[in-house]
């Protein structure tokens, strides 16, 4: 099925077999990808369409900015439409009440099982300084190992700061540089000095080895989950 629109409880038939339907096979396709150890974008969409459904069911009104508008007068001077709402609180809303009363559930049931996998990941990372650790780590390299294997994927990181009137979040965005390798006679300090070469910009880079002990998808498990740790340990710098 690919994935589940925002509004897929308001979009096209209201009908609870219908919407179980479509929520079912949605989170069919969502257990295939954590069978293949594959937790990004997927436990994020899950716990993102969970929140939806939370926030309609203790907000009815939410429901209706959920559902399409039809115009029913247009003022073309003053380019103003006024809509009128094509539902009212009847039979309708009870339909959709029962498919958030089969949806919440499922749904928490798929998140927890995806919480299972980042646990396991999470468990088996370790993040760790190559090197002495400059003061100034919002950007540098991260060197991936998984497995004992000798490949190493190397990319570059950048942390910003985004802040609101109560909390500051920080964000880090990642780009892959090259597929590089270690073995007794390469080390992970010999990766960063060639980096330290090849990249005048950043003459004493802050530089993070990520090894995860087991095999994991990188794109999909192994970076999203590292890019956070990581995040937690710059913030302790």
């Amino acid at each position: 099925m690919g994935n589940l629109n925002h509004d897929w409880l308001t979009e096209g038939m209201i009908d609870y077999e219908y919407k179980k339907y479509v929520l079912l096979a949605y989170l069919k396709d969502i257990k295939h990808h954590f069978d293949s150890a594959e937790l990004f974008p997927f436990l994020s969409d899950l716990i993102m369409h969970y929140k939806n459904l939370l926030n309609v069911k203790s907000n009815k009104e939410l429901i209706y900015e959920h559902f399409p508008k039809s115009i029913s007068r247009a003022d073309f001077k003053k380019l103003k439409f006024t809509y009128h709402r094509m539902i009212q609180d009847d039979e309708m809303m009870q339909e959709i009440e029962d498919i958030i009363g089969f949806a919440l559930p499922k749904l928490e049931g798929s998140i927890n099982e995806g919480k299972e996998l980042y646990d396991l990941v999470e468990d088996n990372l370790e993040v760790s300084a190559v090197g002495l650790t400059p003061i100034y780590a919002k950007e540098g390299y991260v060197l991936v190992n998984q497995d004992a294997k000798r490949d190493v994927s190397v990319f570059r990181y950048q942390i910003s700061v985004f802040e609101n009137a109560d909390e500051k979040y920080r964000g880090i965005s990642t780009t892959f540089l090259t597929n590089d390798f270690r073995d007794i006679s390469r080390t992970y300090e010999q990766i960063k000095m060639d980096l330290v070469r090849r990249f005048k910009e950043l003459p004493n880079p802050a530089t993070f080895l990520v090894v995860s002990k087991l095999k994991f998808p990188l794109p999909q498990t192994i970076l999203p989950v590292a890019k956070r740790m990581l995040v937690r340990k710059i913030e302790e710098i």
